[in-house]
């Protein structure tokens, strides 16, 4: 009997071709205009009905086999980063500051891998909804999708996606049932003083010197506030304040990124940054404003759905390539917005450790193509399962 992996395999050639094709034109958050015309076009060919325009330029193709009600949702994402590609490879951005940085070329290659295969082989009793999501990269494309109806007008008993990990042996696969990605947060805290001359600073409120404080007294928000045993990050990521050496300037400006696995957690920390701005300004003679931007929720894999995917990971690639309970990330991802409306399943497949596996959001990041077949055959093998004829 001819395993799934094994049927997929004479065909990466051609998506590997379209993957390297997707990568020259990468296309950042809801501009992914090219990409989605790609998908769509190639969708409709293969006789998926079509339905563009989710989310500004997000693509669903449905295809139905059977008399089953069930119904299943495959997401990957198309959108790229405003990063200059460093790799050298022939198949490099054409835009210049545009790359594929995180590997969504790879992901909807994989997708569009399985979608050729299961209309021309079928297998499967029920509804697959495959969805094509723009701007995951801090667009929340998923949410648009949403609000544009995406579960009323294509309702799914599942939904899963994959995402590739570099450091993790290109091919395995790691799943996980709880928190897997964490929430992100964003905050810009402004610090406003009276600024004066350097050399008589006793005439100023000076707010760089509250801001530096800031700083170092945000470090104690996870090290001292949060649970040991729990998981959060602090980071101050630009610290921006006066011009000149001889002058004490009016204001300072903090951006932070706070992440957390735990939604109590995430609130702890809001709080915290809130509290610890206002005493610290206080403490100095200044003020602190904070604008606080919430970001993606936690990501939390639901238990049967993942139980499923793991049985489905060991049949393609056995046990030994599979980690059933891998690490969490504190990396965020707008699919966890899904997983809020629908039980699913989010998992990683490995991007191996050679040359572009650095980590993702790099300049010399490349996705390992040899992931193509692996990819395309478990969204074959998971849909073939899950809508079992």
């Amino acid at each position: 009997m001819t395993s799934v992996l094994e049927e997929l395999r004479p065909k990466a050639e051609a998506f590997t071709a379209l993957r390297r094709e997707i990568h020259r034109f990468p296309e950042l958050a809801f501009d992914e205009h090219r990409t989605s015309e790609m998908v769509a076009r190639k969708l409709q060919d293969w006789g998926y009905t079509v339905t563009r325009g989710l989310g500004g330029t997000g693509v669903v193709g449905t295809l139905k086999r059977g008399t089953s009600g069930k119904s299943l949702g495959i997401r990957a994402d198309m959108d790229a980063l405003p990063i200059a590609e460093e790799t050298g490879r022939p198949w490099s951005s054409t835009r210049p500051g545009l790359m594929h940085a995180c590997g969504h070329d790879g992901h909807t290659a994989m997708l569009l891998g399985a979608a050729q295969h299961l209309a021309e082989t079928a297998g499967f009793d029920g509804t697959l909804h495959l969805i094509f999501q723009p701007a995951e990269e801090g667009g929340g494309g998923a949410l648009k999708m949403m609000e544009d109806g995406l579960f009323e007008r294509f309702p799914c008993d599942a939904i899963f996606a994959m995402h590739n990990m570099p450091g993790v042996p290109q091919g395995h696969l790691w799943l996980r049932e709880g928190p897997m990605m964490a929430s992100s947060d964003y905050a810009t805290i402004t610090v406003r003083g009276n600024g004066g001359h350097g050399a008589m600073p006793h005439k100023s409120s000076d707010p760089l010197v509250a801001a530096a404080s800031l700083v170092m007294a945000l470090q104690t928000v996870v090290s001292r506030n949060v649970d040991p045993q729990q998981t959060a990050v602090v980071t101050v990521g630009s610290f921006q304040a006066g011009q000149a050496n001889n002058v004490i300037p009016g204001s300072a400006k903090l951006e932070l990124s706070v992440r957390a696995l735990d939604p109590s957690v995430r609130e702890l920390l809001r709080q915290r940054i809130h509290t610890l701005a206002a005493a610290q300004a206080e403490s100095f003679g200044v003020k602190a404003e904070v604008d606080w931007r919430p970001g993606y929720a936690v990501l939390v894999n639901a238990a049967q759905p993942t139980e499923f995917a793991r049985g489905v990971a060991r049949e393609l690639v056995g046990a030994e390539r599979v980690n059933e309970q891998a690490p969490a990330l504190t990396g965020s991802e707008d699919f966890a917005f899904m997983l809020q409306k629908v039980p699913g399943s989010y998992l990683l497949i490995g991007n191996g450790d050679g040359a572009g596996s650095c980590m993702v959001h790099n300049p010399a990041y490349d996705f390992n193509d040899d992931n193509i077949a692996t990819g395309s055959a478990y969204w074959v093998l998971l849909a073939r399962r899950f809508l079992a004829a």
